[in-house]
């Protein structure tokens, strides 16, 4: 068993446990920390004008707590350009483009000072919502850029299990269909939606396959459908609704 994939296995298991913000940022610190990755910031973009957006993060606390007092999401083009791009990419100072607006510049700076100098961002765009997970470092290090390179795929994947997880704890509404579905049911149909067969959603939520279809098929059941397919259908629909 290769060490990249035990860490994986063994992030998987602990993120499966966690049942709030803390304990996931402990399971993703762990893993960036085992892949000899500095730090890292999960940001889920906000739904409506005015609200805050959803942060999780080892950054430096002086540097997050200003960030979200000052909403420097609004100008930051990371945030922008992950807005706009679904590809991963690098940034910070000393990377492409050379010329900035004033305004970026100072907040690639300003975030420096905090010990925020570069790193590589995972755009996540999930129905409607935005969000990115970012590992980051406060120099040009090598071993964070041979991390990267070895990494950058499983990387992209725990980005994705990692914002499936994190979405829990700010999603209260699970109503599909006018049925109350319980977390693990909405999470398993939610998966099912992406095209995730019952083994992926077992090895995506750390669970067995038995145990997926058997929440799969306890959503199939309450919602009143004969079909898995149908009760995609009305999760669909559901999240439609709640976008308009």
């Amino acid at each position: 068993m290769s060490s990249e994939y035990r860490i994986f296995q063994q992030f998987i298991g602990r993120l499966a446990e966690s049942s709030d913000p803390v304990s996931a940022k402990q399971s993703m610190g762990d893993v960036t920390a085992a892949l000899d990755l500095h730090c890292f910031a999960y940001l889920a973009l906000p739904h409506e004008p005015g609200t805050s957006p959803k942060l999780i993060s080892t950054y430096p606390s002086s540097w997050t707590e200003l960030y979200l007092r000052r909403g420097y999401e609004s100008i930051d083009p990371v945030v922008r350009r992950a807005v706009q791009q679904s590809e991963p990419f690098r940034w910070g100072l000393g990377f492409d483009p050379d010329v900035r607006p004033e305004s970026e510049r100072e907040l690639f700076e300003e975030a420096a000072g905090s010990g925020i100098r570069c790193g590589f961002t995972f755009p996540i765009h999930d129905n409607g919502v935005i969000a990115a997970l970012t590992v980051a470092t406060d120099a040009r290090r090598t071993g964070f850029e041979r991390s990267l390179n070895k990494y950058v795929q499983s990387l992209r994947l725990i980005s994705i299990i990692f914002h499936a997880h994190a979405r829990r704890f700010w999603t209260s509404d699970r109503i599909v269909g006018g049925v109350v579905l319980s977390p693990r049911e909405f999470e398993c149909l939610g998966w099912s939606s992406r095209g995730k067969s019952a083994g992926e959603i077992g090895i995506i939520l750390g669970i067995s396959e038995r145990t997926a279809w058997f929440h799969l098929d306890n959503a199939r059941a309450k919602l009143g459908v004969r079909s898995l397919r149908q009760a995609v259908a009305l999760l669909a629909e559901s999240r439609s609704k709640l976008r308009v």
